[in-house]
């Protein structure tokens, strides 16, 4: 992160109509008042840009607080890989093309709900320590190797309700939300506006 450039979030996921909309709405949405100022964008590995969000999708967000009406999909390309200071997935396969279109972009990126996880797991107090959101980022990072990994890889994935009724929607935005608040709760302690 660039001194005065505002901290960058870039969510993934497949056609970047469904699950990485809805985080990045809701990360934005839950971030707008931080005295850090951040942007966050999301795209997808097999996007057709411009296309729209799923509407049930869209639903679900507006029910969760976010705005998903300018909502424009796009694909995801090496320069958004690499121009991310945080880049979260919605499931492991999303993050290793990431990393191989950016390999540099490895120790920055993270499914959703590991680093929901991994930063749950970090000493709050050295996170409120933490100079900047870049900082945050590192030592969520570090913990990688000290936080045990789940006995179910799947369940690091947040499952793709697209085609997919209502309660698979409503699952994955619950997954989303929740992993969104310890991410958001994360990212802000170094301002002393972490959520409660």
């Amino acid at each position: 992160m660039i001194a005065g450039r505002p901290f960058s979030i870039l969510v993934v996921c497949t056609g970047n109509i469904c699950r990485s909309p809805l985080a990045e709405q809701l990360l934005a949405a839950r971030l707008a008042d931080s005295s850090t100022p951040f942007v966050v964008m999301s795209a997808g590995t097999m996007a057709q840009d411009g296309a729209a969000m799923d509407a049930t999708a869209a639903d679900m967000s507006r029910a969760y607080g976010g705005a998903p009406e300018a909502h424009q999909a796009t694909y995801l390309t090496e320069m958004l890989a690499e121009s991310a200071d945080l880049v979260l997935t919605a499931a492991r396969e999303h993050r290793a093309a990431v990393v191989r279109l950016s390999p540099r972009a490895s120790r920055r990126s993270f499914t959703l709900e590991q680093f929901a996880r991994l930063a749950e797991a970090s000493d709050p107090a050295e996170l409120a320590a933490a100079d900047s959101p870049a900082d945050v980022v590192r030592l969520v990072a570090s913990m990688r190797g000290m936080v045990p990994p789940l006995d179910d890889p799947e369940a690091e994935d947040i499952v793709d309700p697209y085609r997919r009724g209502p309660d698979v929607h409503e699952r994955a935005a619950a997954d989303v939300d929740r992993a969104v608040d310890a991410i958001v709760a994360a990212l802000r302690a170094p301002d002393g506006s972490a959520a409660a």
